[in-house]
């Protein structure tokens, strides 16, 4: 409180009492009791306005001690507890968590993870994934701006994620405690198989296996690939202490359709300290069909060589790209892609009118749309000659397909003519278009099914540029190829609207993440949100069934199998209202990825600390760990003063005591007639 509010409450005091004085006691004859009351509470009001006026504060001042954070993170994943290491990093944990000293000195924070991280401090060492860069990103965005140490108890073999080197920040040191047997031991490993999920029916589909040797001896090893109890493949492979690995690659045939299991083993006469890493499971699925798409185009574009990349990721598709002129026969191709339609495309129109085929109209500034209207009868063009760009904006209740948004709005706009474009009933749109944020009410996206022949449309070229900045944002073009994909599956199918749609793999890896969507429409083929769809799954060796609710998102319903044993399984999805139903078979291949490591990866935890400044300890050394932590000058904590200022009495409670004084007094008055 500062000298001139302490002054400025004297003189109210002053003020308050000399006015009750004159106005109750001054002259008076006889003091009563009554009197002196009377005083009393004018006294009281008047000081309690000046009070209120004056507002006087009070600064209160506080210290807080603002420690270093020390993340002790553990690694709770399967591979833990296969190098029997877990015990070992129960004991680090302790030591570390529970020493009084680093506790003194920072703000010590239990951290577990495997493909996620969280705060814990209970471990059971049974994750399925191990993903170090998650550890990392939730660490910066934890403690942004500040400095800190990190503990890592963990053997630093990773199966997911981002390589976690440069994935922690440089300026804040990390200390790995490696746990497991360094010991090397001999050890051959089916490292990595590459082979497309689907092959062709009567074609030889790739198969690339990487093979890996830890050892310093000369060995020969068997390598095969059988399906069943038959041997497709087999061959010897010698390994040195200069030779560790090998490539191999081999055609297999896709003689019959349908799912079909493969198993890849290398083996060898000598003892192996793991062998469930010498085996590794695969699986391709052979249809007997392939999408032929022709993307035709009179101009060269950018475009045409993105929607090429994004449509063939998918190894069931097939683009040729061709001119209007040079197409004779529509009889190879499956789905019309038709980049900004000019009158050179009249031959087109009218071949396709007897062929039937789906298309996919994409127009922009080329387009002759006069043209246009006179070929289809989806949508009505009235462009100027004006160019304009319009951005997109997601529709949220597209029910054709399901289809997550993959960023649409923040994508750059498309280039087309300015006017405008009206559509009619059987029009669905999954974008419109905004000018500006602008909404025009607009297609940028739609598409139509009418007798049966479905088309979609985009409004604007330069969607080249929504794949890189898919790229951009993601790191990957998946996304993007993905919901390209989605279009070309919609114009390939040619069944007729189902009330009950689900999406669903052949096969999952064990530890993968086991995903069925559905969806379920009403007679007006809409989405029915009020839906209630189950599913029942059955193991075709035990019998045993499991049943789930499937859960509601935004475009369909859900449910998450994860934990199922791996195997061969039969479900039912049923909306229960109805009772219509669907029913699927997918397989789970048993893979292990926790158990594909002999030892710890220290090469990759020493990088990690010459990165971060950082060292690599052991469980014996842990002693010195919490000595460097204790000595560093580096990590002191900082005193921080609050200041809180608040109100001597808070302005509601001196209202009151004002009104109850000043009631009071008039009340007395009255009473004793000095009204």
């Amino acid at each position: 409180m500062t000298t001139t509010t302490i002054l400025l409450l004297l003189l109210s005091l002053i003020i308050a009492g000399g006015l009750s004085f004159y106005n109750y006691l001054y002259k008076v004859k006889s003091r009563s009791n009554v009197t002196l009351l009377l005083a009393l509470l004018r006294f009281m009001t008047i000081f309690g306005i000046l009070l209120l006026l004056i507002n006087p504060i009070i600064s209160r001042k506080t210290f807080e001690i603002l420690k270093s954070p020390l993340p002790i993170v553990v690694d709770n994943s399967g591979s833990i507890l296969d190098l029997k290491a877990n015990e070992v990093s129960l004991e680090l944990y302790k030591k570390l968590s529970e020493n009084k000293a680093l506790q003194d000195k920072f703000d010590v924070q239990s951290y577990g993870f495997d493909s996620e991280f969280e705060n814990k401090t209970l471990f059971d060492f049974k994750g399925t994934q191990t993903n170090l860069d998650e550890v990392a990103q939730n660490l910066k965005s934890i403690h942004k701006n500040a400095s800190y140490p990190t503990i890592l108890i963990t053997d630093g073999n990773q199966t997911s994620g981002n390589d976690y080197v440069y994935s922690f920040d440089s300026n804040n040191k990390v200390f790995s405690i490696v746990v497991g047997d360094t010991t090397n031991f001999l050890d051959l490993k089916v490292n990595q198989l590459n082979v497309n999920k689907y092959a062709f029916h009567k074609n030889k589909f790739p198969v690339e296996v990487f093979l890996n040797y830890s050892g310093n001896k000369m060995l020969n090893a068997d390598f095969s690939i059988s399906q069943g109890n038959s041997i497709l493949h087999k061959q010897t492979i010698s390994f040195s202490a200069s030779k560790k690995s090998a490539i191999i690659n081999v055609l297999l045939p896709a003689d019959k359709i349908g799912l079909k299991i493969f198993k890849a083993t290398i083996s060898s006469k000598e003892q192996e300290k793991n062998s469930y890493n010498n085996t590794k499971n695969f699986a391709v699925e052979v249809i007997d069909q392939k999408s032929n798409i022709a993307i035709i185009s009179a101009i060269s574009h950018p475009d045409i060589g993105a929607l090429k990349r994004a449509i063939v990721t998918n190894v069931q598709r097939k683009v040729t790209i061709v001119k209007p002129k040079d197409i004779k026969s529509l009889q190879d191709y499956n789905i019309l892609i038709l980049y900004q339609p000019t009158p050179d495309f009249k031959s087109v129109f009218e071949t396709n009118k007897l062929a039937g085929l789906n298309t996919f109209i994409i127009t922009g500034i080329n387009t002759d749309y006069a043209f246009l209207n006179q070929q289809q009868n989806s949508l009505v063009f009235k462009m100027s000659n004006q160019k304009e760009d319009y951005l997109a904006n997601f529709n949220e209740q597209f029910n054709l397909f399901a289809l997550d948004d993959i960023g649409f709005e923040q994508f750059p706009p498309l280039q087309s003519a300015f006017g405008t474009v009206t559509s009619n009933n059987n029009v669905s749109v999954l974008l419109s278009s905004k000018i500006r944020n602008i909404s025009t009410n607009a297609p940028l996206l739609a598409y139509s099914e009418n007798e049966g022949k479905r088309s979609a449309f985009l409004l604007g070229e330069d969607i080249w540029k929504w794949r890189l900045q898919t790229h951009l944002d993601t790191k990957s073009f998946e996304k993007f190829d993905l919901f390209i994909d989605k279009t070309i599956q919609y114009l390939a199918s040619t069944n007729s609207k189902k009330s009950l749609v689900v999406n669903h793999e052949s096969f999952y890896n064990s530890g993968d993440a086991i995903e069925i969507t559905a969806q379920y429409f009403n007679k007006n083929y809409e989405f029915d949100e009020k839906a209630r769809l189950t599913i029942s799954v059955t193991n075709k060796i035990t019998k045993q069934i499991k049943r789930y609710d499937l859960l509601k998102t935004n475009t369909s319903f859900k449910v998450n199998l994860d934990g199922l044993a791996a195997g061969q399984y039969t479900f039912s999805v049923k909306e229960l209202k109805s009772n219509t139903t669907y029913n699927g078979y997918f397989e789970i291949i048993d893979f292990d990825i926790e158990k594909q490591f002999v030892n710890p990866d220290v090469s990759k935890l020493t990088q990690l600390a010459e990165r971060t400044q950082g060292k690599v300890y052991y469980p014996e050394q842990v002693g010195e760990l919490i000595k460097l932590l204790l000595d560093d000058e580096n990590y002191k904590a900082i005193q921080k003063v609050i200041i809180k200022k608040t109100p001597l009495i808070d302005w509601i409670w001196l209202l009151i005591l004002i009104t109850i004084t000043l009631s009071s007094e008039w009340f007395i008055r009255k009473y004793n007639g000095m009204l």
